[in-house]
């Protein structure tokens, strides 16, 4: 519902400027490792739709938890029951916007940095994400790397299982937007 909500706010705008143009990703995969003495763990999320609008670098993406995918059903149980606890906290949200002046009409390959809001586990905390944006005939490809601290989101690893777990989690984002198109 909140996506749905920030995406009418960001066409609204849009609208109301006259120029804007939004994108919504064709193709997204999120995905995070986090490697331990015991065994490593990764995950991968590929339902996630963000959107973002060329006009003002508004950039929202919204993840359900419970859609993450694992190796081992085990792992997700464990995830999703005693860390991310998805029946209080189902879905991770980030708002943010681009930092650089990115010409959307040209090809080419741009470093950038989103600064924004990151609301995870009922905890909300600012970051900038850094990230390489490239224009491609019309589609904006993304892929950004980035580290997570479990503390910083208040999600507790139990000392029984310190061994098993890391403190971060290593996130990796990619997508590939294309121009939103209303249906008529």
């Amino acid at each position: 519902m909140r996506s749905k909500i920030i995406l009418f706010v960001i066409i609204a705008i849009s609208v109301i400027q006259g120029k804007a143009q939004i994108y919504i990703a064709d193709s997204c995969r999120i995905s995070f490792f986090s490697k331990t003495k015991m065994e490593n763990i990764d995950a991968v999320n590929t339902i996630s739709k963000p959107i973002m609008s060329t006009a003002t670098g508004e950039f929202d993406v919204s993840v359900s938890n419970a859609f993450f995918d694992f190796k081992k059903q085990l792992m997700k149980e464990h995830f999703n029951e005693d860390y991310m606890e998805t029946a209080k906290y189902p879905k991770t949200v980030f708002t943010g916007k681009i930092n650089e002046k990115i010409d959307f009409t040209k090809n080419g390959t741009d470093s950038i940095s989103i600064s924004g809001i990151m609301d995870m586990h009922g905890v909300k905390k600012n970051i900038t994400i850094h990230g390489v944006m490239v224009v491609k005939d019309s589609v904006l490809y993304l892929k950004a790397i980035f580290r997570l601290f479990m503390k910083d989101y208040n999600i507790k690893i139990p000392s029984v299982v310190s061994l098993n777990l890391a403190e971060s989690v290593d996130v990796t984002f990619t997508a590939a937007m294309v121009p939103y198109a209303v249906k008529k």
